[in-house]
């Protein structure tokens, strides 16, 4: 039985924000992981130097944070395979490189930059390979050049003839010519390793049993089986996921929308539903279920439920996930996520906060729609009186023209200023004047609103504005009312 401890690692190389792609990939990885009983760990691959960007790998960390998806070693909390910055690891690779070449398996290459774009300047055909110019130096040429301190890369000898076939967990058999892989650097003339190389020697020194990554690597996986072939080691299991796209069935970018994490939590999504919707680009459960946490996910996560085809990047199934974990975030959570998003409309201190939170969230599916939602109590809305016409409510301007005033006279000295004292006051008018509620309740959130559609009714919109600018605003109704019926009888 084979007790082989299963390892998969997430390896980000900190060249900006973590894309929609980024994060399924490490999703995947940690639900592997927990899925069978295994470790999950974090390597930052940081050897191409130039792309680097400041924050970014603040950004990997803050992310990971953010969605829960806790590494068991990485740079922060070390383990028995560190270092976990390949940069810090930067010691370990000319030795394996060497190794090669002394087997005859790789070898120094000192074709100058220049010759390499000339080489492919007068290339006939669109893909250009190096010419393995270097490949049989004679040793003593090698030798030369070496103690002349020629600067030289370290290029693997790759088969001239036959092919390469590999397994993949989800794609099957994958068979390459040998013939289309190019001799490729291992180590750069700096001293650092390709992306590649430093790959394959950091997944085995940290015996990785899984390594998982976009299907546009399928191509490459040869490069990395040969190396593995070439040292005699133990080739990891192979999961390639499906291209994510637009509904467009163009490659997701940003002309479909934000990409990043840290895009769509600034426009609103919360991190669970954001994990809910990746978890789903590209893998189905067994059931019909589509909400499930992160330690749901980890119960019952199997990579033979991965698909081959392309996964198509829904905003509006986004948004639908949002709402649903909006709607069953606790009452104090909820309103300490919108607090930021309501300053932005009324500055400090918010208005009845805990009213406010409790008419929106059974009515947004993310953040950024609240600030458009709110925006007509602060800011008297211009509206014709045709909206004081309701069918169902048998209200007209003519109507609002009669029981507006009654309503302004009810409310004048109400105080306190309460949810329950003005609703009573209002329904008892109603009784009075034995008038149904939606006779009395439509005029009021109009002339108070300005609006047909609000989160809430009359009787919230009124507590929030407060007594004087509700008073304000119906009395400006009445005013536009009353000039309506009059030019009405001149005519």
């Amino acid at each position: 039985m084979d007790t082989t401890v299963v390892r998969t690692r997430y390896a980000p190389s900190p060249t900006g924000m973590m894309h929609i792609g980024n994060l399924r990939t490490a999703l995947y990885e940690y639900l592997i992981a927990r899925s069978l009983g295994g470790r999950f760990i974090l390597r930052i691959e940081d050897t191409d130097q130039e792309r680097l960007v400041d924050g970014a790998v603040d950004a990997i960390y803050k992310t990971l944070r953010a969605v829960g998806l806790r590494h068991d070693e990485g740079p922060d909390i070390g383990g028995q395979y560190g270092p976990y910055v390949q940069s810090e690891r930067r010691r370990l690779y000319r030795p394996y490189a060497e190794q090669l070449v002394r087997e005859g398996k790789a070898y120094y290459c000192f074709c100058t930059r220049e010759r390499l774009e000339q080489l492919k300047a007068t290339a006939p055909g669109e893909v250009v390979g190096y010419d393995r110019h270097c490949r049989d130096l004679p040793s003593g040429e090698v030798q030369r050049l070496l103690d002349a301190g020629t600067a030289c890369v370290i290029r693997q000898k790759m088969p001239l003839s036959g092919s390469k076939t590999f397994q993949d967990a989800v794609y099957g058999a994958i068979t390459v010519d040998n013939r289309e892989l190019e001799d490729q650097v291992l180590l750069k003339s700096d001293g650092f390793p390709t992306y590649n190389f430093a790959n394959v020697v950091d997944d085995h020194l940290m015996a990785i049993t899984h390594v998982v990554r976009g299907s546009e690597y399928l191509s490459s996986t040869p490069k990395y089986n040969l190396l593995y072939d070439a040292f005699g080691w133990q080739v990891p299991t192979y999961v390639h996921l499906p291209l994510i796209i637009g509904k467009d069935g163009r490659k997701l970018s940003k002309r479909h929308g934000a990409t990043s994490f840290e895009a769509l939590v600034q426009e609103g999504y919360l991190p669970e539903a954001i994990v809910n919707t990746i978890a789903l680009l590209g893998w189905c459960p067994k059931d019909n279920r589509e909400l499930f946490s992160l330690d749901e996910l980890s119960a019952i996560f199997s990579v033979d439920g991965i698909s081959k085809s392309p996964s198509v990047f829904d905003y509006d199934k986004l948004a639908w996930f949002n709402g649903e974990y909006i709607r069953a975030m606790p009452a104090g959570r909820f309103q300490a996520w919108i607090h930021p998003a309501l300053t932005q409309v009324f500055g400090e201190p918010v208005p009845e906060p805990a009213l406010l939170a409790e008419l929106l969230q059974p009515r947004i599916s993310r953040l950024a729609e609240i600030p458009e939602m709110v925006r007509f109590l602060t800011a008297r809305q211009p509206y014709e009186l045709d909206l004081f016409s309701n069918k169902k409510n048998k209200a007209s301007p003519e109507s609002a023209a009669r029981i507006l005033p009654l309503l302004y006279d009810a409310l004048a000295g109400l105080a306190p200023w309460t949810r329950q004292a003005v609703h009573d006051r209002v329904m008892a008018l109603a009784a009075g004047q034995e008038l149904k509620t939606g006779q009395v309740m439509w005029p009021l959130r109009i002339a108070l609103s300005g609006q047909a559609v609000t989160p809430g009714g009359a009787i919230e919109i009124a507590v929030i504005l407060g007594r004087d600018e509700s008073l304000a605003r119906l009395n400006i109704a009445l005013e536009r009312l009353a000039g309506a019926s009059a030019e009405k009888g001149d005519a």
